[in-house]
């Protein structure tokens, strides 16, 4: 398979407050619950069939590594694009583009039609599966923290933060600003992981919570800036812990696209040997696949498995 990738770069949307649309059409393989009023069916002229037609497809991504982000030439690369590449191509969609812009904007430039998906491996939870519909779980993750170098308060989790003068930042919109706020925690919110590492370096936070393989990607392309990554941990709030997993997201009215999409990504990636050979260059591993017991509907109904 040969993917041409390519990138429609555009300026940063700012904050967007969040329609709360009605959840989509049932899927037997990971899909939201049925209560969508009824439509059962793609938008005006089918998107799955004009995706399919064109041989292209545009995807919302935030530009966070290693999920999605922009190779040195500019153009779309990462896990969730590496997923896509294997997926769509199944579907008879060869051509990858991209539009980046900020976490909060994901879901509101989606349901706009600004792109046709969002492929920035983005946590399944409740109030998301309100607003917008999401594929089978595909990749499970762990939160870490990224500290001042020699980690100075002996910060090992969000809950060494709690009932303390210490400040967290996290990224607008994503998971652990949800933790965090659930918690109590001092919090100062960013547009991007390298803004988050800024302020760790100058001090002005004490820890910046992300996904592990997140931080541990930036830690590494940034050698040269004093901090560090603690180990990956299963986040808890209120004594549950917070498992999870990514998933592509879809407009509420794309049903067959959702759909079709799912049978493609299990007749691609059926196990977790799979999801290695198509995700290992970028970090990932078999501990990331996420395994059939756990669905979207179990996610979206804030049923969360246990952890471990």
């Amino acid at each position: 398979m040969t993917t041409r990738r390519s990138v429609a770069l555009t300026a940063a949307a700012g904050a967007i407050a969040f329609g709360l649309a009605a959840c989509g059409g049932g899927d037997t393989e990971g899909g939201n619950d049925d209560t969508n009023g009824g439509n059962g069916g793609d938008s005006a002229g089918g998107t799955l069939a004009e995706l399919q037609e064109s041989g292209t497809i545009t995807v919302g991504i935030n530009g966070e590594e290693p999920y999605s982000f922009l190779d040195d030439e500019g153009n779309p690369t990462g896990a969730t694009i590496a997923i896509h590449e294997a997926v769509f191509a199944e579907l008879g969609i060869d051509d990858i583009e991209a539009t980046v812009v900020d976490w909060d904007a994901l879901i509101p430039g989606l349901n706009a039609g600004r792109f046709d998906a969002i492929s920035a491996g983005m946590s399944i939870l409740p109030e998301r599966c309100e607003q917008a519909d999401f594929g089978v779980p595909e990749i499970m993750y762990t939160t870490a923290l990224m500290v001042p170098e020699g980690n100075p308060n002996g910060l090992a989790t969000l809950q060494d933060l709690v009932d303390t003068d210490l400040t967290l930042a996290a990224m607008s919109g994503a998971i652990e600003q949800g933790y965090a706020e659930d918690l109590g925690i001092a919090l100062e919110t960013v547009g991007a992981p390298e803004d988050g590492m800024e302020l760790v370096e100058a001090g002005r936070v004490d820890a910046f919570a992300l996904t592990s393989i997140s931080l541990h990607a930036l830690a590494e392309r940034n050698s040269d800036v004093a901090v560090e990554v603690t180990d990956g941990f299963v986040a808890v709030v209120d004594g549950v812990s917070q498992v999870g997993a990514g998933a592509t997201v879809f407009r509420p009215e794309d049903d067959e696209f959702r759909e079709a999409y799912n049978e493609a990504y299990r007749s691609v990636i059926g196990s977790a040997a799979d999801f290695e050979s198509v995700v290992g260059e970028f970090g990932f591993s078999e501990a990331e696949y996420a395994p059939e017991d756990i669905t979207t509907e179990m996610l979206c109904a804030g049923e969360l498995p246990e952890a471990g």
